[in-house]
């Protein structure tokens, strides 16, 4: 490495610097008198360089007090200085060589209130901006959900939620295990926001929703170059933004295995290598994940890695679906009732106890998701404060019909109006088609998962159906 000194520098190329810096420079002697002025601060004084040297500092500058300061040592930092009929903001400093006073230094840094302001708003700008982006990150990777937020009382769901809350205080993995909608991200913020890392990023990700080959990028982040769109200075990975915190991998299930081989070495070495990286990044997460796929059955298909299984089934935690925590469905439906009145600014609104009867039949294939589903239709439709049956979809509304088309009336056998049963099936088959859609938001390829069909079969019976 060379050093440079002071010294190696051409006088001529020294003043050229000095004209070419922002601010305005005056150096006086000790007894005032200008000895060095830059062009910058000549015209904006309206004079010259020639007419300014060797002259005392008050006859070319108006008001100054740098042959005040030349005198005293005391600097004099962002003083208001009226000159030219505007105030600028200066600054005097005085100039000890060798430790004896010899002069002083002066700068105009805004010449006009204007400049400073235009100075003052630019910064500001870039202040609020990184604010911006400092609460939007800090928004977006804190857990939003406690366990207050678990709503129910029946016997299954307390005692998944015991469990949780026995063991967030650990830093062992957790494996969440539940059906689609049954709340298993808000068991998992949950966990997080009562733990020891709980001051500490919360990030979630989904593994089925990411593109397989952009899955790695987005976990261990990339380097700069390291692929052609790559961001300039290349991105952090997921990891790496949850450092001390804890990592969220939802539908782990949906992981490709050679992602799988990735994140097994990520879990046993604790450290991460970027995409076109080649050094190893230290990481200590906390890992929890989810799935509503069976991972024993996906480990005996070789579909699924069994040492990442052990490594992640440290503690599993099986969150119940709705259909076997009726009991709940009342207490859950209220909540979900008062979360929607916020959103679509609606006041008192309420069930009858004819629809919490019509919900609490419904066997919920999508669970709280669709029932949330389900309760924000009705809002959208309410035409008072009270959710009455006509304003269920109609599925919810045909249920009670079906089942009474379908079950033999033993009070009057003559009179039982039985359907064949390849109807039944049919009717059934349509009734769980149209659940899994409301629970879906209508994407199609999200009820052929929660009917644990193909997409392609799921449209031809919806074709069959007349199912639009």
């Amino acid at each position: 490495m060379v050093n440079v000194r002071i010294d190696d520098i051409p006088l001529n190329w020294l003043e050229e610097i000095l004209n070419l810096s922002a601010e305005r420079i005056v150096v006086t002697d000790r007894d005032g008198i200008i000895i060095y002025i830059n062009e910058a601060y000549c015209e904006f004084l309206g004079t010259t360089v020639d007419k300014a040297m060797k002259r005392p500092v008050q006859e070319v500058i108006e008001n100054t007090r740098m042959h005040i300061v030349s005198r005293t040592g005391q600097a004099e930092i962002a003083a208001v200085h009226h000159i030219n009929g505007s105030e600028m903001i200066a600054n005097r400093f005085p100039l000890i060589v060798s430790g004896e006073l010899v002069g002083a230094v002066g700068t105009v840094m805004f010449k006009n209130p204007e400049e400073l302001q235009l100075y003052k708003s630019k910064i500001q700008n870039l202040v609020e901006e990184l604010k911006y982006y400092k609460t939007r990150e800090e928004s977006e990777f804190t857990s939003k959900y406690s366990f207050s937020d678990l709503i129910g009382t029946s016997r299954p769901f307390m005692e998944a939620k015991a469990l949780a809350e026995r063991i967030s205080v650990s830093q062992s993995a957790v494996l969440l295990l539940g059906e689609s909608g049954t709340g298993k991200e808000l068991f998992a913020h949950s966990i997080h926001a009562n733990s020891l890392r709980s001051a500490y990023p919360f990030v979630p990700i989904n593994c089925a929703s990411i593109p397989e080959h952009l899955l790695e990028s987005e976990l261990f982040g990339y380097e700069d170059g390291a692929f052609t769109g790559a961001k300039k200075g290349g991105k952090k990975g997921h990891f790496q933004l949850a450092n001390r915190g804890t990592i969220f991998l939802d539908e782990i299930g949906d992981m490709p295995l050679a992602m799988q081989s990735k994140l097994l070495r990520v879990l046993q070495d604790k450290e991460i290598q970027a995409v076109g990286g080649q050094k190893s990044v230290p990481v200590d997460v906390r890992i929890i994940t989810a799935t509503n796929r069976d991972l024993e059955k996906m480990v005996d298909e070789g579909k699924f890695r069994q040492d990442l299984y052990y490594r992640l089934n440290v503690i599993k935690i099986e969150i119940p679906p709705l259909r076997k925590r009726k009991e709940d469905i009342e207490q859950i439906a209220l909540k979900l009732v008062e979360k929607l009145e916020k959103r679509f600014h609606r006041k008192s609104v309420r069930l009858s106890q004819e629809v919490i009867r019509l919900l609490q039949q419904h066997s919920w294939p999508g669970n709280i998701r669709e029932l949330e589903n389900v309760l924000e239709r009705c809002i959208n439709v309410l035409d008072g404060n009270v959710v009455m049956p006509n304003h269920l979809p109609l599925y919810l509304r045909d249920q009670e019909t079906a089942l009474f088309d379908t079950v033999p009336q033993h009070a009057n056998p003559a009179g039982t109006k039985i359907k064949p049963l390849k109807e039944t099936i049919a009717e059934a088959e349509k009734q769980a088609i149209l659940a899994a859609l409301a629970a879906a938001d209508g994407n199609r390829q999200e009820a052929a998962k929660l009917l644990d069909i193909g997409k392609t079969s799921l449209y031809e019976k919806c074709r069959i159906y007349s199912i639009k």
